[in-house]
């Protein structure tokens, strides 16, 4: 007899199967600042699901769900093709919207074919490379690091960006860090939540800053909510910020309202 929850994941299971198909699936973007010069500097590009009958699945359920039935992979390459459509259309349109972010999960990166569809995406779609930035989260790091950098230096080397995402959450080397060829780290929304009341998560952010700075990247700070967050992030050297205080997810009708 299957329990409440197991039935809950075959449930979910068959539903995301079919999610694609059936057209359940959409991208919010959520806009990105240079707080100092009021500036759009970039959007990321979040995967939304609205399911008929569950209703609208929150990411953190169905993206872990994802990973490990296999199913990432084609979610992440609809999400990679419509992210890149989508900033296309802004290009054409000639809009300065800075750099559209798409986060890419371990098996994804981890695909022996992972470069080669990613350089299919832009030439289909139109997008310049340098318009693309590909966010990787530290536990990306955790395997096989040197064929990751190797195809990171291959995108690199057409234009495309990259961020590492929830830095100070893992257990990343630093020396790995170094070794990468990146554009920007992001500081980890865990860690601006309690910047202004948690003396640790000050420490920890401030190093993040620090540390971008040594190494010549830029730093975004996520979640940022309140002005006293900004007010400290920013006393800490960090000019660029992504949260609810700049706006929430959005449609790209409602981005298209910031240009």
């Amino acid at each position: 007899q299957l329990t409440k929850e197991a039935y809950r994941q075959v449930l979910l299971d068959s539903a995301l199967r079919e999610a694609q198909a059936r057209q359940e699936l959409t991208l919010v973007f959520q806009p990105q600042f240079d707080v100092v010069r009021s500036q759009l500097i970039g959007v990321e590009a979040l995967l939304r699901w609205h399911h008929p009958q569950l209703g609208s699945v929150s990411p953190a359920q169905f993206i872990p769900h994802a990973e490990r039935t296999g199913l990432i992979r084609s979610i992440g390459q609809w999400v990679l093709e419509s992210s890149c459509r989508q900033g296309a259309q802004w290009q054409a349109e000639e809009h300065d919207f800075g750099t559209i972010a798409v986060n890419v999960s371990a098996s994804q990166f981890h695909d022996e074919s992972f470069v080669e569809q990613v350089q299919h995406v832009l030439s289909k779609t139109g997008l310049a490379p340098t318009k693309l930035e590909l966010e990787i989260t530290e536990g990306v790091l955790a395997q096989d690091t040197h064929g990751l950098i190797e195809k990171m230096q291959i995108l690199r080397s057409i234009g495309v960006r990259f961020s590492i995402d929830e830095i100070g959450t893992g257990y990343s080397s630093l020396s790995f860090l170094k070794r990468m060829p990146l554009d920007r780290l992001k500081l980890d929304r865990s860690f601006v939540d309690e910047v202004t009341s948690d003396e640790n998560n000050k420490i920890i952010a401030s190093a993040v800053i620090a540390l971008g700075a040594a190494m010549g990247l830029e730093v975004v700070a996520e979640g940022v909510e309140t002005k006293a967050q900004e007010t400290v992030i920013r006393a800490m050297g960090c000019n660029k910020m992504q949260g609810f205080l700049y706006g929430r997810p959005m449609s790209g009708e409602e981005v298209e309202a910031l240009f």
